[in-house]
């Protein structure tokens, strides 16, 4: 009877040693693929704030239209790597470091599960040691009666830390359900937090680099070299071209009309 309560005691254990080894896997993987998420997120800030920064470069060398819309879309790109910033800590915090922090909880219920192991071995070892006991010596009521008492204790013992470790290992499976939902929770709020924003910030930066207006910035760059044709070095520039190709021809200043057609 009790050698059918230990084999019954030992399957439950088991039981027990597969849910926290399944435990031990999964969130493990779970750890380490959710920190490289955080890890390729934080790259991809790190490539943003490289994009800011030669857009502004380029943005300096451009008509003042273009040079203000970039220069706009560069600050409003900027604010969501701020936002991403956020998002990477808050990942870290609330998803990465809870599941990291599974390692130790499990290391914690292997030793709950070591204990119980030591006693029920404890245990079977006793039962086998009355029953030679009780085949060698059946008339030896002394050793019998020690063997049976060392086997009750063992007994108690064993019952002891089983019920502990059943009562862990129910507490251990109803917070890891408690903490899937509040890690998983916390990522899903995290992430929509962030392109929610990101949406906000994307349809300014659409609506800056819409507003450039192109015609303006031509009649700008028409104006400009206006000026330059009309300075000494530029009709120097176009005699020269002139005498070289042996073309006489009145030396015309193109008119912004000029410039806007040629470049439609």
């Amino acid at each position: 009877m009790l050698r059918r309560v230990l084999e019954n005691r030992d399957a439950q254990t088991r039981q027990l040693q597969d849910a926290v080894t399944n435990v031990e896997k999964h969130f493990g993987e779970l750890c380490q693929i959710f920190a490289a998420y955080v890890r390729k997120t934080a790259r991809l800030r790190d490539k943003a704030d490289l994009l800011v920064n030669e857009i502004n470069v380029y943005a300096s060398t451009e008509t003042p239209n273009l040079k203000q819309g970039l220069k706009n879309f560069a600050d409003e790109f900027a604010k969501l790597q701020d936002y991403r910033q956020a998002e990477v800590e808050r990942l870290e915090a609330k998803v990465v470091e809870p599941l990291k922090a599974y390692g130790t909880i499990v290391k914690m219920k292997r030793d709950d599960l070591k204990a119980t192991l030591t006693a029920r071995n404890r245990e079977a070892k006793q039962l086998t040691q009355l029953e030679r006991t009780r085949q060698r010596n059946p008339s030896d009521r002394h050793t019998f009666c020690k063997a049976e008492t060392e086997l009750q204790r063992a007994t108690m013992d064993a019952t002891r830390t089983t019920r502990h470790l059943e009562e862990t290992i129910d507490n251990f499976e109803k917070q890891k359900i408690k903490d899937i939902k509040t890690i998983f929770s916390e990522f899903i709020t995290i992430e929509m937090l962030f392109h929610g924003k990101a949406l906000e910030v994307y349809t300014a930066a659409y609506q800056n680099i819409q507003k450039i207006d192109e015609e303006e910035d031509l009649e700008h760059r028409a104006a400009s070299i206006s000026i330059i044709s009309e300075s000494p070095v530029g009709h120097a520039g176009l005699r020269e071209q002139n005498v070289v190709g042996s073309i006489n021809m009145p030396l015309r200043r193109p008119s912004v009309e000029y410039w806007l057609k040629g470049n439609h």
